[in-house]
């Protein structure tokens, strides 16, 4: 009997000894991925902001300029892209909506982001565009790979179309989350108008031909947690100019929009509580359950091999039994 307990311990113990790296090495690279119908919305503020007046064309202070982030995933287009592309895909239908102090739109970009489910690697396909306008991105967008590294990123800029480097910065404390610190400069660069412009007939094509050219410049921070490479906040520093042109009148620049974007206090505080309950999950997958395995099987096979060395130990010699004495008669 012990024989037998001793082998259903030992096969128990291969069994989970096997399964801790394949749980963390196999299982999880194809069971993290971003889900194709998520939703996100993100409310970010610029206090005493820069704005422009597009009424009398001059900047003025404004208390705050709101920003709203919209991604929407569109199940039905990456369950077409996946049968081309062979592989998980997500669709992010993005808006960025600015308004300004009295609630009007200042702006409004969509965007299409088309990525990899597992590892946030961009897929090229029709569809991907920047307010309307084709793009091929290169690089990251949004959200971190999962197991995110201390190493600089390519990540993509969508107000100047263009890839360039986020640079990692070290690590920090936000809030109880241990984050990696990431930090891009993208310099003056000529961007083009919003298609939608804030003053009724008002174009991208009738400010074109006023000669007159939109020029951006930001300093992107963010703070991202690791594991499951989501940002738990972000900043910008962020500054658009228009130059030249008969619009700006004997003007050589003026300045459209400036100020210190930071996320809105209550989506800061519903953010962090939703990257530490994703965190959790992803360490059930990487250690909590990879490591209580192997710790398991380890235990199985302690027991069976005891069992095993019990079940093998000879007998020792029967215990004399004690008798009396009989008497002796003559």
């Amino acid at each position: 009997m012990r024989r037998k307990t001793s082998l259903i311990l030992l096969a128990l113990a291969v069994f989970f000894t096997a399964l801790s790296p394949l749980l963390r090495w196999y299982a999880f690279p194809r069971l993290a991925k971003v889900p194709a119908d998520e939703y996100q919305t993100m409310v970010l503020e610029a206090r005493n902001a820069t704005l422009l007046d597009y009424g009398t064309m001059t900047a003025r202070t404004v208390p705050r300029v709101t920003i709203v982030q919209t991604l929407k995933g569109d199940v039905e287009a990456s369950e077409k892209i996946e049968k081309t592309a062979g592989r998980d895909v997500v669709v992010w239908d993005g808006l960025s909506y600015v308004q300004g102090p009295d609630g009007k739109m200042v702006s409004k970009v969509p965007e299409r982001y088309i990525f990899d489910a597992h590892t946030q690697e961009p897929v090229h396909a029709t569809g991907e565009a920047v307010d309307g306008d084709p793009v091929r991105r290169e690089g990251i967008e949004f959200k971190w790979p999962f197991m995110t590294e201390k190493r600089d990123y390519e990540y993509f800029d969508a107000q100047a179309r263009l890839t360039a480097p986020i640079h990692y910065k070290g690590t920090q404390d936000f809030r109880g989350v241990e984050v990696y610190y990431f930090e891009q400069t993208i310099p003056w660069t000529e961007v083009p108008m919003p298609k939608v412009m804030p003053v009724q007939g008002i174009t991208p094509e009738t400010v074109a031909k006023t000669g007159t050219t939109r020029w951006y410049t930001t300093v992107r921070k963010f703070w991202v947690e690791p594991l499951t490479g989501a940002p738990v906040y972000g900043e910008e520093i962020h500054r658009e100019e228009l130059r030249g042109g008969t619009l700006l009148g004997d003007r050589d620049k003026v300045t459209a929009f400036a100020g210190h974007v930071k996320m809105r206090e209550d989506y800061i505080e519903h953010t962090v509580a939703l990257v530490k309950h994703n965190r959790t999950l992803v360490l059930l997958l990487t250690s909590y359950l990879p490591w209580g395995f192997l710790t398991l099987g380890i235990l199985l096979l302690a027991l069976s091999l005891y069992l095993e060395a019990r079940g093998r130990r000879p007998a020792g010699p029967a215990p004399a039994r004690d008798t009396e004495a009989e008497p002796v008669t003559a």
